[in-house]
Order: structure tokens, then C-alpha cells, then sequence
């Protein structure tokens, strides 16, 4: 595509926060560019369920006819996932059953975005209530990768992570329960953070003190996710998760890494890709201590939790909609069938066990590195992953073995692209719960000494 290289899409969030803060630029003309992006994207990518043209004009002439910035964000357009509550916008889930669904109220995350100034442009695609390697639905899709697009941009949170890899909004809110943030950062070659559980309350949560899943948030560099994240955190009592502050006490940061946790099924191409990464991480960073704790109950674990609790929060729908789902939800709602009280508590402790044993390791380092997947991105039309490197996989949640080891034990996690030639590859770096501010300086350094950031896709380049 033949790009205008000064558009104002392919500034980073912080820039247009700067310029819209001192009136250099209107909210109106920051959405007008990115909507038209997004026209000129759309649907060739299919990253959006929805695109909220008009709500989103109207809030920014609001925005516009406000004394002073509202808000860190205003007058920025955000794309919002399409698992998420917008009053007044469609919402989804991506699946059939909402195709016509409009909420009266927002969550809790997209209200602060909106508090903070942020205008919602659009609901980006995801597979049916978040399950599903592909990002597509009965309703559209699959969203493309921005690189390929014959390859899948990754599940949960494809959608938004396609949209800011071509410039379609500078900022884009995701979930992530075993990796929906993270994998389709990695795929799609820009920058994610999974927060500490709880940074970000859930207090429409049904089970209050699960701490499995998470909001999350997607942008191109490590400062333009720090201004997002700083919109969405903050404590509610309604969550009685959500007790953590943010720290960083300004230390030297020692360094860990693994590939695999010794329990990830990862691909070759995936551990050559990796240790060039670590390589570079070393020189930039600092000596890197190979290890990792004793994870080798973590993926039965991990697949216990997970699902007895899509057993007890979509058993009811397949009772009743069986057919009208796709075959990925009915799968991982019939893998809870028949798991007992016993199974179940055996595997909370079982979690609680990795849990304190990354603790004793994180006495040592603060933070550690790992793949951002266990492959890289494949085509849309293989769907499921069931074959990595020639050898048939157990269950199609093989593949994010290396993040789902991060979800049970909580800790916050910022992704970043590796870049590089071929498709794009990310890393993991995990810190202590808590410390986020401790990520987001590593990852600006990073990003500065050791290249580790977004790249325009060819076909989308400026």
C-alpha cells in the first residue's frame, strides 16, 4: 500500500496524547485518521466485530468541547475486545447467540479508559467467548496476521493485536487467560502486558477469588502499553483480588531464562529463535542465568483449572445451545465433564505449590524470560494446533504451554516483539506480582539498546 508517511495513525500513542494535551490536534481529527485506516485495512484483515464510527465522533466532539484533557488518554481512540461490556456498542462475545447484543453498561476497564479521556472506536474479533487458537467466529473472521495473511493472528486477542500492528487504533484492550494477549502480541509483532491479577479489578467476576484470567492491553511500544495500563489499574473493593500496588525500587534487574520451562512442548524453530533473543538480551542487559523451578505438574494443572471452571461457566449454554457453538467451546466445556471436588482442590494446591517454588527463584533473579508461544504463527486454515515439528500434540492447548505456566502462578508479564527476519517472534519477561514498573523500565531499555520493537508489516508500512 502506498502510505503517507506524516499520517497520524502510525504515531504512537504517547505522541498523540502529547499533541491532543496541548490542543496541537483535535480528538475529532485523531479518530477521522485512524477510522479511515481502519476503512482502508477493513475487511481485509477482519480485526474488527465492530466499528463504533459514529459514538466515536460524537465522543470526541465532546471531548473536543471540554475546557481542558479530561483525562491521560483524551481524545485517544482505543480498540476495545469484543469479550468485553461497551454501553451503547455491540457486544458480542463472539459468538451467534449476541450477534444483536447491546450492553447497557461498560465494565469496569472500559469505564476508566473512557474516564481517562480514551474513546472506544471499535470491538476487535475473537474466537467464541475467547476459546479458540484462531481468531474467528460464526459471525466473522479469522483475523489475519498483519505479516501473512494466510497465517492466524493468534487467539484471544487477535483482533485487537492485528488492529495495532497496522495502525488501526495506537492502543487496543485485550483479555488473557493462557496466553490471549501474549501469543497474539508475539504473532502479530508488537508490544503486551499481562498485569498482575487484580492491577486491573474484575468485579463482575463470578468466581471473586480466581485469579486465572486477566484484562490486559496491546499497543506498539512498551511506553504507549504503560499509558494504557496506568488508565485501567486501580483497586475495587467489589474485587477482592485487586489488593496490589505498584512497585519498583530502581534496582539492578538479574536476569533468568528458559525456553520451556522443562515442561512446554516448543517447536525448533521457537528455541533457535529464542536463544538469538537471550543472545541479544545478554548483551544488552546483562549475564542471563539459565533456570527455571520444578514445573512438572504445571500443564495437567493448568488443564484441571481450566476446564473445571469453563465446565461451571458454560455448561448451562451447551445444555441448552450445544449446536449453536462452535467446536472449540463444545470441546473445552465437555474436557470439564466428570472432574470431582477432589481433582479440583488437588490441583489449587498443586498451583499454590509452583506458585511458591517461582518465589524461591525470584530471590535470586527479578526477572525471567521465556518464548511468547511454543510456535510461531500458522496458517488460519489448519485451525487447532495438533502437530508441532512432525509429532502429534496431546490436547490443542499444548502450544501455550510456556504462557500458561505464567497464568498459574499470577505473575505480571510484559511481551515484546523480537523482530528480526521472517515472521514475527516475541518473548516473555515475568517479574514478581506487583511489579509492573520494574517490566516497563527493562522493556524501554530493550526496546532502545536492543532492538526489540514494532516493525511495520511490508504490505502496511507507511
Amino acid at each position: 500500500m502506498n502510505q503517507d508517511p506524516n499520517a497520524l495513525w502510525r504515531e504512537s500513542a504517547a505522541t498523540l496524547a502529547e499533541r491532543l494535551a496541548k490542543r496541537e490536534l483535535s480528538a475529532r481529527e485523531a479518530v477521522e485518521a485512524h477510522l479511515e485506516r481502519i476503512a482502508a485495512a477493513e475487511p481485509a484483515l477482519s480485526a474488527f466485530i465492530t466499528v463504533a464510527a459514529d459514538t466515536a465522533l460524537a465522543r470526541a466532539d465532546a471531548l473536543d468541547a471540554q475546557p481542558a484533557p479530561v483525562g491521560p488518554l483524551h481524545g485517544l481512540p482505543v480498540a476495545v475486545k469484543d469479550l468485553t461490556d461497551t454501553a451503547g456498542i455491540r457486544t458480542t462475545y463472539g459468538s451467534a447467540l449476541y450477534a444483536d447484543h447491546v450492553p447497557a453498561s461498560s465494565d469496569i476497564a472500559v469505564a476508566r479508559i473512557e474516564a481517562a479521556g480514551g474513546i472506544v472506536i471499535g470491538k476487535t474479533n475473537t474466537p467464541e467467548f475467547g476459546f479458540g487458537a484462531i481468531c474467528r467466529n460464526r459471525l466473522y473472521g479469522p483475523t489475519r496476521n498483519p505479516a501473512d495473511p494466510a497465517l492466524t493472528s493468534g487467539g484471544s486477542s487477535g483482533g485487537s493485536a492485528a488492529a495495532v500492528a497496522v495502525g488501526m487504533a495506537p492502543l487496543a484492550h485485550g483479555t488473557d487467560y493462557g496466553g490471549s494477549v501474549r501469543i497474539p502480541a508475539s504473532f502479530c509483532g508488537i508490544a503486551s502486558i499481562r498485569p498482575t491479577p487484580g492491577l486491573i479489578p474484575a468485579p463482575g467476576r463470578a468466581l471473586g477469588w480466581d485469579t486465572l484470567a486477566t484484562h490486559g492491553v496491546l499497543a506498539r511500544d512498551t511506553a504507549d502499553c504503560a499509558l494504557l495500563l496506568s488508565a485501567m489499574a486501580g483497586s475495587d473493593l467489589r474485587d477482592p483480588t485487586s489488593l496490589f500496588g505498584d512497585r519498583d525500587d530502581g534496582s539492578e534487574t538479574r536476569l533468568g531464562a528458559t525456553a520451556d520451562f522443562g515442561v512446554a512442548t516448543v517447536s525448533q524453530a521457537v528455541r533457535e529463535h529464542f536463544a538469538e533473543a537471550v543472545e541479544r538480551l545478554e548483551r544488552a542487559a546483562g549475564p542471563v542465568a539459565r533456570r527455571h523451578p520444578d514445573c512438572g505438574d504445571a500443564m495437567a494443572t493448568f488443564r484441571t483449572l481450566r476446564a473445571a471452571q469453563t465446565r461451571h461457566a458454560f455448561g448451562p449454554m451447551l445444555a441448552k445451545h450445544g449446536k449453536a457453538l462452535t467446536d472449540t467451546i463444545r470441546w473445552n466445556i465437555e474436557a470439564g465433564a466428570g472432574i470431582t471436588a477432589d481433582a479440583y482442590l488437588e490441583a489449587q494446591a498443586a498451583r499454590t505449590a509452583l506458585y511458591r517454588r517461582f518465589v524461591a527463584l525470584f530471590e535470586e533473579i527479578d526477572v525471567l524470560a521465556a518464548p511468547a508461544c511454543g510456535v510461531l504463527p500458522w496458517p488460519n486454515e489448519d485451525g487447532e494446533v495438533t502437530v508441532i515439528d512432525g509429532r502429534p500434540v496431546e490436547t490443542i492447548l499444548d502450544y501455550i504451554g510456556v504462557t500458561a505456566v505464567v497464568t498459574l502462578i499470577g505473575f505480571p508479564v510484559l511481551t515484546l516483539p523480537v523482530g528480526g527476519d521472517g515472521l514475527p517472534f516475541g518473548i516473555q519477561l515475568i517479574a514478581r506480582p506487583g511489579e509492573e514498573r520494574r517490566l516497563i523500565r527493562l522493556g524501554r531499555m530493550l526496546e532502545r539498546e536492543a532492538g526489540f520493537t514494532h516493525r511495520w508489516a511490508a504490505a502496511w508500512a507507511p
